[in-house]
């Protein structure tokens, strides 16, 4: 009885250390992961500014390269809805830059 609770102690113990082990290897591997660099002497820390915007811009040009690439007229409404993407993009850039000034 004696010989199977020092066994169990053992194995408990040496579980733990394989843990600790393991934490030690990858704590600092996961820590190092998460840190950003500090940004450069003298620059501001780069904020992309309106992403929503910028996502809605490269959606629809994927859509409007789908529509050039379909087979079909989608009804007559193709051209159409060409047109409309083009404008969206055309008029989602200009407030990006209106943004700027």
């Amino acid at each position: 009885m004696k010989t199977k609770n020092m066994r169990d102690k053992l194995s408990l113990a040496i579980a733990a250390l394989a843990v600790m082990g393991l934490l030690s290897l990858a704590l600092p591997a996961a820590i190092a992961q998460q840190s950003t660099p500090p940004p450069a002497a003298g620059s501001a820390p780069h904020f992309e500014r309106h992403p929503e915007i910028r996502r809605a811009i490269r959606a629809l040009e994927a859509a409007k390269h789908d529509l050039q690439a379909a087979d079909h007229d989608f009804g007559g409404h193709r051209v159409d809805a060409l047109n409309a993407c083009d404008n969206a993009i055309a008029q989602l850039k200009l407030a990006l830059q209106y943004d700027k000034n």
